[in-house]
Protein backbone atom coordinates (compact mmCIF):
# COMPACT_ATOMS: atom_id res chain seq x y z
CA UNK A 1 0.00 0.00 0.00
CA UNK A 2 1.77 3.70 -0.48
CA UNK A 3 1.96 5.88 2.01
CA UNK A 4 1.99 8.92 -0.65
CA UNK A 5 5.53 9.64 -0.66
CA UNK A 6 7.80 7.35 -1.93
CA UNK A 7 11.39 7.08 -1.40
CA UNK A 8 13.92 7.74 -4.14
CA UNK A 9 15.88 4.44 -4.41
CA UNK A 10 19.56 5.20 -4.94
CA UNK A 11 21.51 4.77 -8.29
CA UNK A 12 23.52 1.90 -8.63
CA UNK A 13 23.98 2.02 -12.50
CA UNK A 14 28.37 1.77 -13.08
CA UNK A 15 30.19 5.48 -14.17
CA UNK A 16 31.42 5.59 -17.90
CA UNK A 17 34.82 5.41 -18.12
CA UNK A 18 35.51 9.26 -17.99
CA UNK A 19 34.12 9.16 -14.12
CA UNK A 20 35.64 6.39 -13.87
CA UNK A 21 39.02 7.74 -14.46
CA UNK A 22 38.26 10.93 -12.10
CA UNK A 23 37.21 8.91 -9.23
CA UNK A 24 40.68 6.32 -9.41
CA UNK A 25 42.76 9.61 -10.03
CA UNK A 26 43.34 10.78 -6.18
CA UNK A 27 44.37 6.62 -5.57
CA UNK A 28 46.74 6.61 -8.44
CA UNK A 29 48.30 9.80 -7.31
CA UNK A 30 48.80 8.55 -3.53
CA UNK A 31 49.89 5.04 -4.90
CA UNK A 32 52.82 6.81 -7.14
CA UNK A 33 53.49 8.87 -4.18
CA UNK A 34 54.30 6.44 -1.64
CA UNK A 35 55.59 3.62 -4.24
CA UNK A 36 59.47 3.62 -4.62
CA UNK A 37 60.65 4.29 -8.02
CA UNK A 38 62.24 1.12 -10.03
CA UNK A 39 65.92 1.23 -10.33
CA UNK A 40 67.02 3.00 -13.51
CA UNK A 41 68.42 0.77 -16.28
CA UNK A 42 71.87 1.04 -17.84
CA UNK A 43 72.71 1.19 -21.05
CA UNK A 44 72.41 -2.42 -21.96
CA UNK A 45 69.04 -2.72 -20.37
CA UNK A 46 70.26 -5.13 -17.56
CA UNK A 47 68.30 -4.26 -15.09
CA UNK A 48 70.56 -2.99 -12.73
CA UNK A 49 71.15 0.31 -10.81
CA UNK A 50 73.28 2.71 -12.72
CA UNK A 51 76.17 3.91 -10.67
CA UNK A 52 75.99 7.74 -9.67
CA UNK A 53 78.48 10.10 -11.33
CA UNK A 54 81.71 10.83 -9.17
CA UNK A 55 82.61 14.16 -8.44
CA UNK A 56 84.01 16.39 -11.28
CA UNK A 57 87.16 19.06 -11.52
CA UNK A 58 85.15 22.28 -11.41
CA UNK A 59 87.50 23.72 -14.20
CA UNK A 60 87.09 21.51 -17.04
CA UNK A 61 84.38 18.81 -16.02
CA UNK A 62 86.57 15.82 -15.68
CA UNK A 63 86.03 13.06 -13.31
CA UNK A 64 87.95 14.46 -9.89
CA UNK A 65 90.02 11.13 -9.56
CA UNK A 66 91.92 12.20 -12.72
CA UNK A 67 93.41 15.13 -10.54
CA UNK A 68 96.42 13.02 -8.79
CA UNK A 69 97.46 12.11 -12.28
CA UNK A 70 97.66 15.22 -13.49
CA UNK A 71 99.13 16.51 -10.30
CA UNK A 72 101.60 13.85 -10.88
CA UNK A 73 102.51 14.58 -14.71
CA UNK A 74 103.15 18.49 -13.57
CA UNK A 75 105.70 17.46 -10.85
CA UNK A 76 108.02 14.77 -13.71
CA UNK A 77 107.68 17.66 -15.84
CA UNK A 78 109.38 20.00 -12.92
CA UNK A 79 112.00 17.27 -11.81
CA UNK A 80 112.81 17.38 -15.63
CA UNK A 81 113.08 20.60 -15.93
CA UNK A 82 115.07 20.94 -12.81
CA UNK A 83 117.43 18.27 -13.70
CA UNK A 84 117.93 19.09 -17.65
CA UNK A 85 121.22 21.31 -16.42
CA UNK A 86 122.51 18.51 -14.20
CA UNK A 87 122.19 15.90 -16.65
CA UNK A 88 123.80 18.49 -19.14
CA UNK A 89 126.87 18.60 -17.09
CA UNK A 90 127.17 14.81 -16.68
CA UNK A 91 126.73 14.16 -20.62
CA UNK A 92 129.47 16.54 -21.61
CA UNK A 93 131.67 15.30 -18.70
CA UNK A 94 131.24 12.33 -19.86
CA UNK A 95 131.80 12.77 -23.76
CA UNK A 96 134.43 15.89 -23.16
CA UNK A 97 136.95 13.41 -22.10
CA UNK A 98 136.54 10.33 -24.49
CA UNK A 99 136.34 12.59 -27.73
CA UNK A 100 139.35 14.38 -26.86
CA UNK A 101 138.57 18.05 -26.01
CA UNK A 102 140.00 16.98 -22.23
CA UNK A 103 143.05 15.06 -20.94
CA UNK A 104 140.98 12.00 -19.40
CA UNK A 105 144.16 11.61 -17.03
CA UNK A 106 143.28 15.01 -15.43
CA UNK A 107 139.66 14.69 -15.65
CA UNK A 108 138.94 10.99 -16.53
CA UNK A 109 134.99 10.75 -17.76
CA UNK A 110 132.18 10.75 -15.21
CA UNK A 111 131.61 6.56 -15.80
CA UNK A 112 135.45 6.06 -14.08
CA UNK A 113 134.32 8.63 -11.01
CA UNK A 114 131.29 6.49 -10.48
CA UNK A 115 133.13 3.20 -10.66
CA UNK A 116 135.65 4.84 -8.47
CA UNK A 117 133.11 6.31 -6.33
CA UNK A 118 131.70 2.87 -5.91
CA UNK A 119 134.56 0.76 -4.89
CA UNK A 120 135.30 3.24 -1.87
CA UNK A 121 131.69 2.94 -1.05
CA UNK A 122 132.46 -1.09 -1.00
CA UNK A 123 135.64 -1.03 0.73
CA UNK A 124 134.42 1.33 3.48
CA UNK A 125 136.84 4.03 3.07
CA UNK A 126 133.96 6.39 1.80
CA UNK A 127 131.78 5.43 4.72
CA UNK A 128 134.46 6.55 7.50
CA UNK A 129 135.45 9.68 5.94
CA UNK A 130 132.07 10.77 5.06
CA UNK A 131 131.18 10.00 8.92
CA UNK A 132 134.35 11.73 10.37
CA UNK A 133 133.45 15.00 8.19
CA UNK A 134 129.79 15.02 9.05
CA UNK A 135 130.05 14.62 12.63
CA UNK A 136 132.58 17.96 12.57
CA UNK A 137 130.79 20.15 10.24
CA UNK A 138 126.94 19.84 12.14
CA UNK A 139 128.78 19.46 15.49
CA UNK A 140 130.08 23.21 14.37
CA UNK A 141 127.09 24.13 12.88
CA UNK A 142 124.86 23.12 15.45
CA UNK A 143 126.55 25.14 18.12
CA UNK A 144 127.04 28.00 16.09
CA UNK A 145 123.11 28.00 15.68
CA UNK A 146 122.51 27.90 19.10
CA UNK A 147 125.07 30.47 19.90
CA UNK A 148 124.01 32.54 17.20
CA UNK A 149 120.81 32.99 17.11
CA UNK A 150 119.81 34.10 20.23
CA UNK A 151 123.25 36.70 20.38
CA UNK A 152 121.69 38.39 17.16
CA UNK A 153 117.88 38.27 18.79
CA UNK A 154 119.87 40.29 21.72
CA UNK A 155 121.75 42.85 19.53
CA UNK A 156 119.05 43.22 17.35
CA UNK A 157 116.41 44.18 19.90
CA UNK A 158 118.64 46.85 22.27
CA UNK A 159 120.17 49.44 20.86
CA UNK A 160 123.24 49.68 23.75
CA UNK A 161 124.84 46.64 23.60
CA UNK A 162 124.54 47.06 19.39
CA UNK A 163 126.48 50.22 20.03
CA UNK A 164 128.78 48.16 22.26
CA UNK A 165 129.66 45.53 19.68
CA UNK A 166 129.33 46.78 16.51
CA UNK A 167 132.81 48.02 15.95
CA UNK A 168 133.90 44.60 17.19
CA UNK A 169 131.62 42.18 14.80
CA UNK A 170 132.78 44.37 12.05
CA UNK A 171 136.75 43.65 12.71
CA UNK A 172 135.51 39.59 13.14
CA UNK A 173 133.59 39.54 10.00
CA UNK A 174 135.79 40.58 8.01
CA UNK A 175 138.65 38.46 8.85
CA UNK A 176 138.42 34.91 6.70
CA UNK A 177 137.81 31.84 8.80
CA UNK A 178 140.65 30.42 6.93
CA UNK A 179 143.38 32.88 7.71
CA UNK A 180 142.57 32.08 11.36
CA UNK A 181 142.84 28.43 10.77
CA UNK A 182 146.83 28.76 11.33
CA UNK A 183 145.93 30.40 15.18
CA UNK A 184 143.47 27.98 15.87
CA UNK A 185 145.59 25.16 15.03
CA UNK A 186 148.67 26.83 17.33
CA UNK A 187 145.66 27.64 20.19
CA UNK A 188 143.73 24.20 19.93
CA UNK A 189 146.27 21.71 18.30
CA UNK A 190 145.65 19.62 15.24
CA UNK A 191 142.77 17.31 16.90
CA UNK A 192 139.08 18.10 16.73
CA UNK A 193 138.78 20.70 18.86
CA UNK A 194 140.76 22.90 16.08
CA UNK A 195 138.86 22.08 13.22
CA UNK A 196 135.10 22.05 15.35
CA UNK A 197 135.96 25.57 16.56
CA UNK A 198 137.08 26.71 12.72
CA UNK A 199 133.46 25.63 11.30
CA UNK A 200 131.93 27.50 14.33
CA UNK A 201 133.74 30.53 13.66
CA UNK A 202 133.05 30.44 10.09
CA UNK A 203 129.17 29.67 10.42
CA UNK A 204 128.35 32.04 13.00
CA UNK A 205 128.83 35.07 11.35
CA UNK A 206 125.84 34.54 8.21
CA UNK A 207 123.67 33.31 10.92
CA UNK A 208 124.26 36.67 13.60
CA UNK A 209 123.66 39.28 10.85
CA UNK A 210 121.14 38.08 8.99
CA UNK A 211 119.56 37.64 12.47
CA UNK A 212 120.17 41.51 13.40
CA UNK A 213 119.26 42.13 9.85
CA UNK A 214 115.44 40.32 11.08
CA UNK A 215 115.07 41.87 14.20
CA UNK A 216 116.11 45.53 12.75
CA UNK A 217 113.26 44.98 9.93
CA UNK A 218 110.33 43.95 12.02
CA UNK A 219 107.51 45.81 10.98
CA UNK A 220 107.27 48.74 13.82
CA UNK A 221 103.16 49.14 13.46
CA UNK A 222 102.95 45.13 14.35
CA UNK A 223 105.68 46.13 17.52
CA UNK A 224 103.85 48.74 18.27
CA UNK A 225 100.03 46.91 18.16
CA UNK A 226 101.95 44.30 20.55
CA UNK A 227 103.10 47.21 22.82
CA UNK A 228 99.44 48.49 23.14
CA UNK A 229 98.35 45.16 24.14
CA UNK A 230 100.54 45.74 27.02
CA UNK A 231 101.98 42.56 25.96
CA UNK A 232 105.71 41.74 28.02
CA UNK A 233 108.88 41.23 26.02
CA UNK A 234 109.19 37.77 26.19
CA UNK A 235 105.57 37.40 24.46
CA UNK A 236 106.38 40.33 22.00
CA UNK A 237 109.37 37.86 20.86
CA UNK A 238 107.17 35.32 20.83
CA UNK A 239 104.15 36.11 18.90
CA UNK A 240 105.89 39.14 16.48
CA UNK A 241 109.29 39.00 16.39
CA UNK A 242 110.47 35.53 15.91
CA UNK A 243 107.65 34.75 13.16
CA UNK A 244 108.99 37.63 11.25
CA UNK A 245 112.46 37.24 11.57
CA UNK A 246 112.48 33.43 10.29
CA UNK A 247 113.19 33.83 6.99
CA UNK A 248 116.05 36.16 7.07
CA UNK A 249 117.40 34.11 9.82
CA UNK A 250 116.69 30.77 7.69
CA UNK A 251 118.91 32.37 4.84
CA UNK A 252 121.65 32.85 7.45
CA UNK A 253 121.41 29.39 8.58
CA UNK A 254 121.66 28.21 4.60
CA UNK A 255 124.66 30.00 3.94
CA UNK A 256 126.48 29.09 7.23
CA UNK A 257 125.37 25.27 6.31
CA UNK A 258 127.44 25.47 3.01
CA UNK A 259 130.32 27.71 4.70
CA UNK A 260 130.45 24.94 7.22
CA UNK A 261 130.98 22.09 4.72
CA UNK A 262 133.71 23.93 2.67
CA UNK A 263 135.64 25.31 5.70
CA UNK A 264 135.76 21.78 7.02
CA UNK A 265 137.14 20.22 3.75
CA UNK A 266 140.00 22.73 3.51
CA UNK A 267 140.86 22.57 7.64
CA UNK A 268 140.59 18.80 6.59
CA UNK A 269 143.67 18.94 3.80
CA UNK A 270 145.64 20.37 6.37
CA UNK A 271 145.69 18.45 9.42
CA UNK A 272 143.36 15.45 10.05
CA UNK A 273 143.82 11.39 9.46
CA UNK A 274 140.17 10.80 8.11
CA UNK A 275 137.72 13.39 6.52
CA UNK A 276 136.58 13.67 2.97
CA UNK A 277 139.27 17.15 2.71
CA UNK A 278 142.07 13.99 3.18
CA UNK A 279 140.40 12.22 1.03
CA UNK A 280 140.32 14.51 -1.23
CA UNK A 281 144.38 15.84 -0.74
CA UNK A 282 145.60 12.46 -0.11
CA UNK A 283 144.09 10.85 -3.45
CA UNK A 284 145.54 13.91 -5.08
CA UNK A 285 148.70 13.31 -3.59
CA UNK A 286 148.47 9.63 -4.57
CA UNK A 287 147.94 10.07 -8.21
CA UNK A 288 144.09 8.68 -7.85
CA UNK A 289 142.12 10.67 -9.46
CA UNK A 290 138.86 9.31 -9.89
CA UNK A 291 138.88 9.05 -6.88
CA UNK A 292 139.57 12.85 -6.00
CA UNK A 293 136.59 13.32 -7.87
CA UNK A 294 134.24 11.00 -5.96
CA UNK A 295 135.25 12.57 -2.66
CA UNK A 296 134.48 16.07 -4.32
CA UNK A 297 130.82 14.76 -5.98
CA UNK A 298 130.33 13.89 -2.40
CA UNK A 299 130.84 16.99 -0.80
CA UNK A 300 128.55 18.40 -2.91
CA UNK A 301 126.16 15.79 -2.98
CA UNK A 302 126.01 16.41 1.36
CA UNK A 303 125.66 19.99 0.37
CA UNK A 304 122.75 19.58 -1.79
CA UNK A 305 120.78 17.41 0.52
CA UNK A 306 121.49 19.70 3.75
CA UNK A 307 120.53 22.71 2.13
CA UNK A 308 116.80 20.91 1.16
CA UNK A 309 116.63 19.91 4.42
CA UNK A 310 116.71 23.14 5.80
CA UNK A 311 114.59 24.62 3.06
CA UNK A 312 112.36 21.58 4.65
CA UNK A 313 112.17 22.98 7.75
CA UNK A 314 111.90 26.55 7.10
CA UNK A 315 108.74 25.61 5.29
CA UNK A 316 107.31 24.03 8.39
CA UNK A 317 108.19 26.76 10.31
CA UNK A 318 106.80 29.40 7.78
CA UNK A 319 103.42 28.30 7.34
CA UNK A 320 101.52 31.09 8.81
CA UNK A 321 102.80 33.40 5.66
CA UNK A 322 100.44 33.78 3.11
CA UNK A 323 101.91 32.63 -0.26
CA UNK A 324 102.24 35.87 -2.79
Amino acid sequence: MSTGTDTAAPDTTVPDGAAAADAAAPVAAFTTATTPAPPAQDARGSGRAARPAGPRDARDGRPARRRPLRSLGRRLRALAVRSAAVLALLAVWETAPRLGLADPTFLPPVSEVAAAWWELLGNGQLGRHTWASLVRSFGGFGIAVVVAVPLGLLIGWYRPVAALLGPLLEVFRNTAALALLPVFVLLLGIGETSKVSIVVYACVWPILLNTISAVGNADPTLVRLARSMDLSTPRLFQKVILPASVPAVFTGIRLAGAVSILVLVAAEMIGAKAGLGYLINASQFNFAIPQMYAGIVTISAIGVAFNQLLVTIERRLSTWRVPS
